[in-house]
């Protein structure tokens, strides 16, 4: 496909999930760098607020100890990066949190465990969780694993909003990064939160050593999903020492941006969410991926194990940047 045709297929009347094919969105990579971006501002406008981001903050309920061999993570057992594993938090501790979160300027709280799955005791505090949480104001999404039959019934009756369960990376490179279960074993969990009547929170992870290729595959696979996630999270690898990607070369800026444009241009309707890997980012590039499209921030001084930009920097670039927080 030529970069006209390419243009010509994600103008700004393009619906969400058009059956994108991984060599169109290869092409679209391929487009001059303000080319991309002017057509990803123009989608972006059409379906939502130009200069809204939300702010999000995510929590760690459960850290260490994971069974999983994630590739990139710092809580699996399986590696060396001395997180010490702890216990699941208490509700008021959560609360605490939450209630901290919304004080300062959060409408959207995410709790995350490192588990494989949650065991039915477990399941029952996150739903109390779910319920104390929504009852501050505050939409919900957790990210517990793999789900079991039944399970993702219980959480909606909670209330949850959203299930975060990345698909991570492209299907010909997944084996690269996670081999303790499959891509199959995510696509299970997430019909079964989609059957269930929850919103879908599905990204992945981008500079791991993928190609431009795999990460228009990503972006493929994650469009193409019927209906597409209303929730996009696109993370900047976080090389962590003890890791077996701690010493993986990092990415070109200006790639992250394009594909924080590709998602938003393959997935107009969804809030594309700029995640992990803020902290290592000048203002500058994180002023180019809201000009790309991302319409949310993780917004507090940790993310679940890692350092997060400080709450004082993103005050200072919303104003800089004439952003308002949603």
């Amino acid at each position: 496909m030529t970069a006209t045709a390419v243009l010509q297929s994600t103008s700004p009347a393009s619906r969400q999930g058009a059956g994108w094919t991984t060599e169109a969105l290869v092409a679209l990579f391929q487009l001059p760098f303000s080319d991309l971006l002017f057509r990803a501002q123009q989608v972006h406008r059409q379906h939502h607020e130009a200069n809204a981001v939300q702010r999000s903050t995510l929590l760690s309920i459960k850290t260490g100890g994971c069974s999983e061999d994630c590739a990139y993570c710092s809580q699996s057992a399986h590696h060396q990066a001395k997180v010490e594993a702890e216990s699941l938090l208490s509700l008021d501790a959560v609360i605490a949190a939450a209630t901290a979160a919304r004080d300062k300027g959060a409408t959207r709280f995410c709790m995350g465990a490192a588990w494989r799955g949650p065991k039915k005791k477990d399941l029952a505090q996150v739903t109390a969780m779910v319920r104390g949480v929504k009852q501050l104001g505050l939409e919900t999404c957790v990210t517990l694993g793999i789900l079991q039959d039944g399970q993702a019934e219980e959480l909606q009756q909670a209330g949850l909003d959203y299930y975060n369960h990345n698909i991570d990376t492209a299907p010909e490179y997944y084996g690269e990064v996670i081999t303790t279960h499959s891509l199959a074993d995510r696509y299970a969990t997430l019909d079964k939160v989609r059957r269930a009547g929850i919103k879908v929170c599905c990204g992945g992870i981008i500079g791991m050593g993928e190609s431009r290729s795999e990460r228009a595959a990503l972006i493929a696979q994650l469009a193409n999903m019927d209906p597409p996630p209303e929730s996009v999270p696109i993370n900047h690898l976080v090389a962590v020492r003890g890791t077996p990607l701690a010493e993986v070369p990092p990415l070109d800026p200006f790639e992250f941006v394009r594909t924080i444009a590709c998602a938003r241009i393959a997935m107009p309707q969804s809030m594309v969410r700029l995640s992990a890997g803020r902290d290592q980012m000048s203002d500058e590039m994180q002023a180019l991926c809201f000009l790309a499209g991302a319409n949310s921030i993780f917004y507090g001084e940790k993310l679940l194990t890692t350092a997060n930009a400080e709450v004082g920097r993103d005050e200072a670039l919303f104003a800089r940047l004439g952003l308002r927080a949603i």
